[in-house]
């Protein structure tokens, strides 16, 4: 009887156990749902990415670059990136496809050199590393930590590695693990979009020309409609373009060409300034010595009436770049020695923010001291870019010379910690020309003029070298420099990419630079601990589910053997 009941009570629990997954199944293939166990919700996606990759409306096609024999860290970047473009196609369905593919597969150098210099004619920049044996032994290996993405016949480089040089190669690494949601899905949402926004280089003032800017301009094709030209006192002229970039004016600025300017801002537009309060002629300090003098571009008032003054000094840093100095005797051979030149500060970017999160250094160049003034509540003020604790600020004007790299900075003398080169401005403006007769500069402009912005932003970094490349003539024509790339040094410092973020900032309307505030926890493993315990570990992790797995039969046959034992 009691075999009978027990038997029983097994089919009832089966079938029950049956129904329940019915059930889940059923529910589950009609309600969509994902669960992220991390503590940083590292597999979920943002709204943002969600909504770019359900409007997709035709395949975007991906290929990475990092695939075959890789370093661990470099593999961990390679699985991340593979999980995120898994939890693309969930959401972006057959409308994402991607192939991970290995540039250096073939066995022949000549076919793999052209391989590589096919990849980097497309704008895809490798990385020599060092890749270690179990016996000690190096050797160099390319890697391309970046990917091209093609939508509708268009093709766009992607970097997927972020390099800070002040950096460690986990923390690099970890921090290219941060962005990979980011630098993805910023690029398709470019590549499908269908309006392009429209962005300008201001011209008329001395400004930085199409040469000068021709790295930066390439790079911000890649996202808008690049123009360049003059205001001409022109109201509404602005008004078709999502930002303006003022690239190092030298002239002044006419109250015309600044009361559309104002208006331009106060109608929502963006502004993103490069300004050098102190000029200094670099051509004549290449013969020994120079005067920095200050710049009279007229916008001052206008800049102290959005919230910020740039004051007419220079920066010196004991965190500074190099700059080749003849050391050799008069009469002989020159000798040019790399020497620290505190003129050229190396800043370093505010980590908690969108625009500078995870960038490499910046490198300014004669770069000013920037204040906030003002107590208009309306607008946020926030430091971007800041020099190191040892600062020194010299006033203008005042006599440079290459003789200065041979005095040792006396500590004591830089105390000017920390001092702004870049600040962020957000919120509701007031205009320059609130109390003045507008009718009496731009007659037209009366009509329409705004005393308050709505809503809006602009960048003002004080200084304006920061957006020149530099350019070097060859017999077929000027050849331009990757920007913050020190020929000196050979060292590529993080300006390019300040820039992109700041104006990728500034017109974000998806909401898309929030996902470079994505934040990974960073676990190190102990690398003395893994090559003193290398065995023991294998050993656990090999036998030791086997052996917990037959652990846990033996219970269960003893257990069940009791049971039926007591049924008799």
């Amino acid at each position: 009887m009691k075999k009978n009941e027990l038997k029983k009570q097994h089919i009832i629990h089966l079938g029950f156990s049956l129904a329940i997954l019915f059930l889940i199944t059923f529910i589950s293939s009609r309600a969509f749902f994902r669960i992220d166990l991390t503590s940083e919700r590292r597999y979920t996606l943002s709204d943002e990415t969600k909504n770019v990759l359900r409007k997709l409306d035709d395949v975007v096609y991906i290929k990475v670059y990092l695939n075959g024999d890789l370093p661990i860290g470099f593999k961990k970047l390679h699985n991340g990136i593979r999980e995120t473009l898994d939890e693309f196609r969930v959401y972006g369905r057959n409308n994402i496809q991607y192939e991970f593919i290995n540039p250096s597969e073939s066995n022949d150098p000549k076919i793999r050199e052209k391989v590589y210099a096919d990849l980097y004619q497309k704008g895809l920049q490798p990385i020599n590393i060092q890749a270690r044996d179990k016996e000690g032994g190096a050797s160099e290996k390319i890697i391309f930590p970046a990917a091209l993405i093609t939508y509708k016949g268009v093709e766009i480089p992607v970097s997927l590695l972020s390099n800070n040089v002040s950096l460690t190669a986990d923390e690099n690494l970890n921090n290219s693990l941060q962005t990979v949601e980011y630098n993805l899905i910023k690029n398709i949402y470019n590549l499908t979009n269908k309006k392009t926004d429209k962005i300008a280089f201001l011209e008329g003032q001395g400004e930085l020309d199409e040469i000068a800017t021709g790295d930066i301009t390439r790079e911000l094709s890649n996202y808008f409609s690049v123009d360049r030209g003059a205001i001409n006192g022109k109201p509404g002229v602005l008004d078709g373009y999502k930002a303006i970039i003022v690239a190092k004016p030298s002239k002044p600025f006419t109250e015309q060409d600044k009361l559309v300017l104002d208006q331009y801002l106060m109608k929502g537009g963006k502004i993103l300034w490069f300004v050098s309060e102190v000029n200094v002629n670099t051509d004549s300090l290449g013969k020994g010595s120079t005067i920095g003098f200050i710049n009279n571009l007229n916008i001052d008032d206008l800049l102290f009436t959005y919230g910020v003054r740039i004051n007419p000094n220079l920066v010196q840093d004991v965190q500074c770049n190099m700059l080749p100095i003849n050391t050799a005797t008069p009469g002989s051979q020159p000798s040019w020695t790399p020497t620290p030149w505190l003129y050229y500060p190396l800043l370093s970017p505010i980590v908690e923010h969108p625009v500078t999160r995870n960038l490499n250094i910046i490198w300014a160049r004669f770069a000013s001291q920037i204040d906030t003034v003002g107590s208009n509540p309306k607008v946020k003020k926030t430091a971007l870019l800041k020099t190191s604790t040892y600062t020194r600020l010299v006033n203008a004007p005042l006599a440079i010379s290459l003789s200065e790299v041979k005095q040792t900075p006396v500590r004591k003398e830089f105390t000017k910690s920390n001092q702004a080169i870049a600040i962020l401005l957000e919120g509701r403006f007031s205009s320059l020309y609130r109390n003045r007769l507008v009718r009496s500069i731009i007659p037209e402009a009366e009509a329409s003029y705004k005393p308050e912005s709505v809503p809006t932003r602009m960048i003002v970094v004080a200084d304006g070298n920061m957006i020149g490349n530099d350019v070097r003539m060859t017999a077929k024509g000027p050849m331009v420099s990757a920007l913050g790339y020190d020929k000196y040094t050979r060292q590529t410092f993080g300006n390019k990419d300040f820039i992109v973020n700041a104006v990728n900032y500034l017109t974000d309307e998806a909401g898309l630079m929030s996902l470079r505030s994505k934040e990974f926890k960073l676990r190190i493993l102990d690398k003395s601990r893994i090559a003193d315990e290398r065995l023991k570990w294998q050993l656990i992790n090999t036998l030791g589910p086997a052996v917990l797995i037959i652990i846990l039969g033996l219970f269960y046959n003893f257990r069940r053997k009791k049971k039926y034992a007591s049924t008799k």
